[in-house]
């Protein structure tokens, strides 16, 4: 199904923590004052904030580069020149504070957050549908909340900003625990809020399932295990959920909003400024048809090496080419996830798949720890990779079994480095995988702050990574 349309709509309210975070920006000439009247000016700027995810900023580059490539899963190979060399610098850890990158993450995510301030700030005394208003609450909390999890997971101490910026207000530093207690309490509000489903015309609107799926992440990550599990079983049994049959049916945009999938960020290819540039990014230029590929985000050695014979998640996820360099024949790996045949460079109709089914079943398993339960659960996820059961007697902890479970079944998207940051195995996992060109001594847990928000908010202190 083709998919929520947010075409940029004619007011898109923007800003970051900076002085950009003061400035209303409207694409027309309707101002901010004379905007929010109606349902349909609530909705319209709602997609705005939908659209935000799209940006280069968020899901479009910087967030599979600080979450992807900064992990063991993938790097950035041999280049260090130009816009290679910042995702270099990002997978080596020898990034500094002006890494574009990393400032785009930052202004990106925080204009989607204010953004929804804005709505949430508006809405309570217009006049609209109790429904609508309440779903369109639900929505903007949820895509706040989103935000404010990556912010949280790559840079720990940022500004909580729950309401629109007021020129003069001093925004202030707090902890990165005291982000995740304010989304344990916005994402219940989200849940409550939204529908479990929408019609054909709304598909890829937030949902129940996508904030309690997130809210179960912030519950594991603070270590309230227990609430979790709660919360994860809830989505289990009353969300309409199940794995799609065949791994590789996941992928592709024949394939997306399926009965796996709990949130996309939706893109639309056709020239219009909404298609994705990970067919582009990702593919090696001799496998591509249209444009460049550039091979970036290129899965390691030891990514590859972890499958298992016989893995049905292999070939999907990731392959290889043979390519010369210097005379010399070498073995180049890329995703395949976000294969497309674009019709212009960086014009995918592929979306981003940033939650789905079996995410819940392994973190459940987390959740409970290691039961015959819990390997059951991996085990729905095994049997679909084409791989027999695991159980206490197989070697190895526990939660180093469904640590690799997690990395082999959710490979590119997006979740291996807040995983290693969960599961407490940064420094092990990276040694292990890209040790020739990452020193340990380099390896931190937090990005840092970028230097203009430093420069910008004196009463700022550099993260203690």
């Amino acid at each position: 199904m083709k998919k929520i349309i947010i075409i940029l709509i004619t007011l898109c309210i923007t800003s970051a923590c900076s002085e950009d975070f003061t400035e209303l920006a409207p694409i027309s000439n309707r101002n901010e004052a004379d905007f929010f009247n109606t349902a349909n000016d609530f909705v319209a700027s709602l997609n705005a904030s939908y659209a935000g995810l799209q940006e280069p900023g968020v899901y479009g580059r910087a967030y599979w580069t600080m979450f992807e490539m900064r992990s063991d899963n993938t790097d950035q190979g041999p280049d260090a020149t130009g816009l290679a060399r910042q995702f270099t610098e990002i997978n080596a850890f020898t990034e500094d504070p002006l890494n574009e990158q990393v400032d785009i993450a930052w202004s990106g995510s925080y204009r989607v957050i204010a953004n929804c301030n804005v709505i949430l700030d508006r809405i309570d005394p217009i006049d609209i549908e109790a429904s609508l208003k309440q779903r369109i609450i639900g929505e903007a909390i949820f895509l706040r909340s989103l935000m404010y999890y990556h912010l949280a997971v790559a840079f720990g101490n940022i500004p909580l900003q729950l309401t629109p910026f007021v020129p003069g207000d001093e925004l202030v530093q707090v902890d990165a625990n005291t982000i995740y207690g304010q989304l344990v309490t916005d994402l219940a509000i989200a849940e409550a809020n939204l529908p479990v489903s929408y019609p054909a015309s709304d598909v890829g609107r937030a949902t129940k399932g996508a904030a309690a799926t997130l809210l179960a992440k912030v519950l594991l990550t603070i270590g309230q295990d227990s609430d979790a599990e709660t919360v994860l079983r809830r989505i289990i049994n009353d969300y309409n959920y199940s794995l799609v049959a065949n791994y590789a049916d996941l992928w592709g945009a024949s394939n997306e909003n399926n009965v796996e999938s709990i949130f996309e960020v939706q893109f639309i290819s056709g020239g219009i400024g909404q298609g994705s540039a990970f067919t582009n990014d990702f593919s090696p230029s001799s496998d591509l048809q249209t444009g460049q590929g550039f091979g970036r985000n290129r899965p390691t050695a030891t990514l590859e090496n972890a499958y298992e014979v016989g893995d049905l998640r292999f070939e999907p996820s990731m392959g290889t080419e043979w390519i010369n360099v210097d005379a010399e024949v070498v073995v180049q790996n890329y995703v395949r996830k976000y294969e497309s045949d674009p019709p212009t460079e960086n014009d995918s109709d592929v979306n981003f798949v940033v939650f789905r089914y079996a995410d819940v079943l392994l973190m459940l398993a987390e959740a409970l720890g290691e039961s015959t339960e819990s390997y059951g659960l991996i085990n729905q996820v095994r049997t679909r990779a084409g791989l027999g059961p695991i159980d206490g007697t197989t070697p190895g902890s526990f939660e180093d079994k469904l640590l690799d479970e997690r990395q082999l079944e959710l490979a590119f998207e997006n979740h291996r480095w807040p995983d290693l940051k969960r599961f407490g195995v940064v420094t092990e996992k990276l040694l292990e995988a890209e040790s020739d060109v990452i020193e340990a001594g380099d390896i931190r847990n937090l990005f840092f702050i970028p230097q203009r928000e430093l420069d910008i908010n004196p009463n700022f202190n550099q993260n203690d990574n």
